[in-house]
């Protein structure tokens, strides 16, 4: 049935006619109640007057329309009008990806983010249990505003306890032109398709490895003259190697194809899920190079299962750095962290910190492993690619239980319009999660950091480095706050990152006068731009504490815990004064309360050991040291080069009377930063700890020759007790 520009089905408005289809036509339509452009896709009478078709028909718009994500085409409404069938659907303007291949075939970069979209879509509708069957280049759609859609679930099923065989193809099977003979399309139909066996998620792998293979190198891994001998092609013969097709790609993206193609379901990726976290695994590591060598990375062992967390919680893991500049991962990066500072505003939220998120950035973790560790219900994830002053975020919200998505959206706008998207994504979280927010934590969501969107990116830059926490990290992280100052005098968290670079650099390497003026004049500034940030209070603490104003700190540190009673910062810098002055009670209980606030973070609970133990209460202090080595393991294992975690897994390890590892990891800190103060600094400590003065004191003057001039700390730290009557411990202190 054609239908002309003026025709009505039901409340639709026919307007011109799109194209057709493998079950009929296609056409642009006004939809009179919402007031907007759609999609129709009409089943023809033929098509319509065979119960089996129109079953499978039905059955697409019933599986498409219980998906809600961007890269799946929405299905709205299913009917019948007039002895017309038809389905409604978003309009799409752009092209297919069979049309992008037969123009000109994307590079290996454009095919993987491709291929990453389809796959987060595919992910989607296998957590529904949903089988696409018929994912191919005709079915892939690429917007003009740069978003994948797949489309047509019209051959998807939803998986029934009883799985019959499928229809067995004949030598002319091909769903394109032989409908009802068939449920697929031959050349990217799994072998277990053909051979009429039931499928499941591991079909869509195989046909998504077809194109991938197709996107990468331009032609098709299983050819032949009929469809019989593609048919014997892809049950009995391996692709053409990729090399073959001369086009550039890395040896790790053929690797992942291969897996795709594998013959048997059991050696492929279980589900679009477990493809999708291996694509940005990938993604990770490749963006930005031509060639590098792949590691598979190991799964770290679960941590102590956490019980009942909360109805809301939430992890925001790093975004991929989608990006052909690998450089721009410190803005990735910075996305999330500016969205986990967000969300950490709202009371009624629980917000994994940090660290303890972006200890899995580049890991292919299953999403229920992140949850139980992280102690969340759900995980936010997304990707970033930034190309000049044009962005596009992907970013979903998913059900740790289930691995559903709750929420999902695709953002393609330009750079200035990041804090708008920062915005939404946060209120969509808090709405999916049915949060109630007050007033003034909704404005302070809304609220944009600045309006300068170069000082954001050097803001963003700062903190990736800030983060780091290094000598020369902090002083570039220094450096990024001051432009970003320079555009925006009134961007009060620079003001803040600044001072807490100079905080930091005083306390651990350079007590300088310069260094204490500074970070009291940025704190300042930062608290008369935004009195309502708890960052610009805790940084204001910590410049206080420096030049040993009590009480002030107090003040301060009291009042960024009333502003964001859930920041960790606060109650570990919080923690770190109380120690100073000799509050060790008051220390204890707040270092707890940040272990709890970042059940990851193994600084903490090493903190509360130090402090139980001068207490008199060992009990506690051997159960806080143990924790924090367990801690301290687990990130080993993730991150082995990291120096300052093998230093303090040292000082754990001899407090615990474990001599022998104490030394190891010492040794195996030094020959990473033999010349860094805080390390030597630490390793001094584990000296003192074995008795061994000499070595200590010779570790300690090097710290101090390197920069290490924080005395106060060096008189206080229970971990030097063993060093007091030394003459040359007393002679060093003098000197300081």
């Amino acid at each position: 049935m054609t239908l002309t520009t003026g025709t009505r089905l039901a409340r639709y408005e026919i307007l011109s006619r799109l194209g057709a289809g493998g079950m009929g036509e296609v056409y642009r339509a006004r939809d009179t109640r919402l007031d907007r452009d759609v999609a129709i896709k009409v089943l023809s009478e033929q098509f319509a007057q065979d119960p089996d078709l129109l079953a499978r028909f039905q059955r697409e718009g019933k599986a498409a329309a219980a998906l809600s994500h961007p890269n799946i085409r929405a299905i709205y409404d299913i009917g019948t009008d007039q002895g017309t069938t038809f389905a409604v659907m978003e309009l799409l303007e752009g092209d297919t990806l069979a049309a992008r291949i037969k123009r000109a075939p994307p590079d290996w970069r454009e095919a993987v983010e491709i291929g990453l979209a389809v796959a987060n879509g595919l992910a989607a509708a296998h957590a529904k249990g949903i089988v696409h069957r018929d994912i191919k280049p005709a079915n892939i759609f690429l917007d003009t505003n740069g978003g994948v859609k797949i489309l047509d679930f019209g051959l998807a099923r939803l998986k029934s306890k009883e799985k019959g065989p499928e229809q067995k193809p004949t030598e002319t099977a091909s769903w394109e032109t032989q409908p009802g003979m068939v449920m697929g399309t031959v050349v990217y139909m799994s072998p277990e398709q053909l051979r009429g066996q039931a499928v499941d998620a591991r079909s869509d792998v195989f046909a998504f490895g077809c194109v991938l293979y197709e996107m990468v190198t331009g032609l098709r891994p299983f050819g032949g003259d009929s469809n019989a001998d593609i048919i014997a092609s892809i049950l009995h013969d391996p692709p053409p190697a990729l090399s073959e097709s001369g086009r550039k790609r890395p040896a790790e993206l053929d690797r992942l194809i291969a897996r795709c193609l594998q013959k048997d379901p059991a050696q492929r990726f279980p589900s679009g899920r477990e493809l999708a976290l291996a694509l940005k695994c990938l993604v990770q590591k490749l963006v930005g190079t031509e060639t590098a060598e792949w590691q598979e990375t190991e799964t770290p062992p679960a941590a102590r299962p956490q019980i009942n967390p909360p109805s809301a919680s939430v992890a925001v893991l790093p975004f991929v750095n989608m990006s052909p500049d690998k450089e721009n991962e410190y803005f990735s990066d910075g996305l999330a962290d500016e969205l986990i500072n967000a969300l950490t505003k709202v009371e009624g939220l629980r917000v994994a910190p940090r660290t303890s998120a972006f200890a899995f950035k580049g890991k292919n973790e299953d999403i229920r492993k992140i949850g139980e560790q992280l102690n969340v219900r759900t995980v936010l994830e997304g990707s970033v690619r930034k190309a000049g002053n044009r962005l596009r975020i992907n970013a979903q919200l998913v059900n740790v239980a289930d691995s559903a998505y709750l929420w999902s959206e695709t953002y393609t706008r330009q750079l200035e319009d990041v804090f708008a998207i920062q915005d939404e994504i946060a209120q969509n979280i808090v709405k999916a999660l049915r949060v109630i927010l007050s007033e003034k934590e909704k404005r302070a969501i809304e609220k944009a950091p600045t309006a300068d969107v170069k000082a954001y990116d050097y803001y963003l830059q700062g903190r990736q480095f800030f983060h780091q926490l290094r000598r020369k990290s902090l002083e570039f992280a220094r450096r990024m706050f001051a432009r970003a100052i320079a555009l925006d005098p009134g961007y009060a968290r620079a003001y803040a990152g600044l001072a807490d670079c100079c905080s930091l650099l005083y306390t651990r390497w350079d007590a300088s006068t310069a260094n204490l003026e500074e970070a009291d004049k940025a704190s300042r500034k930062a608290l008369k731009l935004d009195p309502d940030l708890a960052e610009a209070h805790v940084a204001r603490g910590l410049a206080v504490l420096l030049g040993k104003q009590y009480e002030l700190a107090h003040q301060e540190f009291e009042t960024a815990l009333r502003l964001s009673p859930n920041l960790f910062e606060t109650h570990y810098f919080y923690g770190r004064a109380c120690r100073e002055q000799g509050m060790l009670a008051e220390a204890a209980r707040l270092f707890e309360r940040a272990a709890q606030l970042n059940p990851a973070d193994y600084q903490a609970p090493l903190a509360a050991a130090n402090v139980f133990a001068g207490l008199g209460r060992p009990a506690e202090s051997a159960a806080a040291y143990r924790r924090s080595l367990e801690l301290i393991d687990k990130h080993l294992q993730m991150h082995p080069d990291d120096a300052r975690a093998l230093y303090l897994g040292a000082i754990a390890s001899c407090r615990l009377g474990d001599r022998d590892r104490g030394l190891d990891l010492a040794k195996q800190s030094l020959a990473l930063d033999p010349e860094e103060p805080m390390t030597l600094y630490a390793v001094a400590c584990v000296y003192a700890i074995l008795s061994q003065s000499d070595e200590a004191i010779d570790c300690l003057s090097k710290a101090v020759a390197n920069g290490y001039s924080h005395k106060e700390w060096i008189k206080n730290d229970a971990d030097l007790n063993a060093l007091r009557s030394h003459p040359r411990f007393q002679a060093l202190l003098q000197g300081l």
